[in-house]
């Protein structure tokens, strides 16, 4: 084993010398040979150890056992032990997680802690191959998102430094004969036999039977998981370039937006990647019953012909297609109240809810034509004027039109999202006639007049 744990740490670069090394210690087969692996190796790269081992509190005496071994076994092997004990069951309940879920968040959060607290390069776990093999099956059962059949990575950023996992090179066969050679008597948790775990079925059940096939699946299943993570890091850090340049997140990740058609020129393995990196940013936690079909419905919405649709994903999560726009947003974060009124300073600026900032001045002359500014004469016009969104009823008149057109129908024959109308910024005067839907039509005042002077009107979008 050692030899080839030795082959796989420097193709994978997994570990340098004169490293802190963490080593993440249960007192089972797996992390006991690691631990003792690590040791055997630790003169010659000059590496400082530091076993970390946590209680999870699940099996009462017997995981207080199971971390009084390990420090024994530290003593005498004189490597450095830290230890803590976490309350799972309470944090399970408080999260509405399940218990592996919770166990590993806690014990991770443990993980960081000691890695900055030792400013460690990095952490030793003791996943082997048929972790990596069990994992990657109940991927291909649970999933139909491909990024989640690369597996176990071998090496991963964390915390201060990277998470390693050297013993994918060796199958759990390998550890067992390596621990007795080697005189380690692990702890086993008797947890590991039940099968109402769907890791553990799948360990008892379903690899012995692939093994009866296939003897050199593991091989198979790591060079697998090697080539599909390499594929898939690519085309992740791609997706991630599509998100920054074309969709918009407001600034606390509860809302996101991008243009149909701009998205849709991108090759359909973007496309599916920026998704879901938008729900990650989106969700706190993915949920559960998140699946390829709501996968299937986002698409459906890019490809739909209609141009008012709205789809219900988990946790309250909205998909709102609005002509040209696909919007996401949670139910308390939706459509509401953004209706204001605000008296224009002439001179001066005006801030806007949303960070626009209307800009007013007088002037002598007419300016040449400027699509982001309005000009119209004083006399014309009944001041003060007003920044205010729509009321229902709204018209407005403009040169050539004959009468007036409600507000309503401008906003549709130009396509304006739904949820961009109800706060989109109208420039009217005190008697209400509006002048300008500002950055989209230019009305034209009711009374013409000859004189100067000007008032000119311009924004900077927000």
């Amino acid at each position: 084993m050692n030899k080839a744990v030795i082959a796989f740490i420097n193709k994978q670069r997994l570990l340098e010398k004169n490293a802190t090394v963490l080593v993440g210690v249960s007192g089972g087969p797996d992390s006991m040979a690691l631990l003792h692996f690590l040791r055997s190796i630790r003169e010659e790269w000059d590496l400082n150890l530091i076993a970390i081992s946590v209680d999870h509190q699940l099996r009462g005496e017997e995981s207080i056992a199971d971390v009084k071994y390990v420090e024994e076994v530290c003593r005498q092997w004189e490597i450095t032990f830290k230890s803590t004990s976490v309350d799972v069951k309470s944090y399970k309940n408080e999260l509405h997680v399940g218990t592996q879920v919770a166990a590993r968040e806690m014990r991770y959060r443990f993980f960081e802690e000691q890695m900055h607290a030792h400013q460690a390069s990095y952490l030793a776990l003791g996943h082997h191959s048929d972790d990596q093999l069990e994992t990657m099956l109940m991927s291909l059962v649970r999933t139909a998102n491909s990024s989640a059949l690369s597996g176990i990575p071998a090496k991963r950023e964390f915390a201060t430094g990277w998470v390693i996992r050297p013993l994918l090179a060796a199958t759990r066969s390998d550890i067992e004969t390596y621990c007795k050679i080697n005189g380690i008597t692990p702890r086993y948790d008797p947890s590991n036999k039940e099968l109402t775990y769907t890791r553990n079925y799948f360990r008892n059940t379903v690899l012995p039977l692939i093994k009866e096939k296939n003897s050199n699946i593991h091989n198979t299943i790591q060079h697998l998981s090697e080539t599909l993570a390499e594929d898939e890091a690519y085309l992740r850090n791609e997706a991630e370039k599509l998100v920054n340049r074309l969709v918009d997140f407001t600034t606390n990740y509860e809302r996101a937006s991008f243009e149909i058609t701009l998205f849709k020129k991108h090759p359909i393995a973007l496309q599916r990647r920026a998704y879901h990196l938008i729900l990650n940013y989106l969700y706190k936690r993915l949920p559960k019953d998140l699946s390829y079909t709501h996968e299937a419905y986002f698409f459906s919405l890019l490809e739909g012909g209609k141009g008012n649709v709205q789809i219900d994903f988990p946790f309250d999560l909205t998909l709102e297609k609005s002509y040209n726009n696909l919007s996401f947003y949670f139910s308390d974060q939706g459509p509401h109240d953004s209706s204001y009124c605000k008296t224009l300073n002439i001179p001066g600026t005006t801030m806007l809810p949303d960070g626009t900032v209307i800009h007013a001045e007088m002037i002598e002359q007419l300016p040449l034509g400027e699509r982001d500014s309005y000009v119209c004469k004083l006399e014309e016009i009944q001041l003060p004027l007003h920044i205010r969104t729509r009321k229902p009823g709204d018209r407005m008149r403009w040169k050539g039109l004959a009468g007036s057109k409600k507000v309503k129908d401008i906003f549709i024959d130009a396509k304006i999202p739904k949820l961009e109308r109800a706060s989109w910024p109208i420039l009217v005067d005190d008697q209400g006639e509006i002048l300008w839907l500002i950055g989209l039509k230019k009305g034209q005042p009711k009374h013409q007049a000859n004189n100067a002077p000007y008032i000119h009107i311009y924004y900077e979008r927000g």
